[in-house]
């Protein structure tokens, strides 16, 4: 967890202070309105348990499964990308990829799965499927 919070903390310090250079604001025009309104919906619609704590996880889980959909956006939009954009959402990516691997591997040795986690990962997984494809052929 240390080293996940680390990790997040100096990615939003090389966005904001060391990339500031590299904001396109005039290609940037997806609207979070689109992904904010129906995650918060569906996180008060569709939870384990109606606790504010758990309502707050299961927004963050859905969330998570749409956060790449601006950077696709603007992807497909400019049809270019810097190069640490696409490695960094490449590797984020390969993180999705080895979390799907964990949740295999606790089904099979622990017979459990949360089928939320579950199904936003496989949204997620699907994004990413796209920059993928757009990552190999751009």
């Amino acid at each position: 967890q240390v080293i996940f919070l680390i990790c997040a903390y100096v990615t939003v310090y090389m966005i904001y202070v060391k990339f500031r250079k590299t904001f396109d604001s005039e290609n940037d025009s997806f609207r979070l309105e689109f992904l904010l309104v129906p995650v918060t919906g569906l996180s008060f619609l569709e939870n384990h348990s109606f606790t504010p704590l758990e309502i707050l996880w299961t927004f963050s889980i859905y969330l998570e499964s749409v956060a790449i959909l601006p950077q696709l956006f603007m992807i497909s939009k400019t049809g270019e990308a810097e190069t640490i954009t696409t490695h960094y959402l490449f590797f984020l990516g390969l993180y999705r990829a080895l979390y799907i691997a964990n949740w295999v591997w606790r089904y099979h040795t622990e017979n459990f799965y949360d089928q939320i986690a579950v199904v936003s990962g496989v949204v997620q997984t699907i994004f990413y499927c796209d920059f993928f494809y757009l990552y190999v052929t751009k």
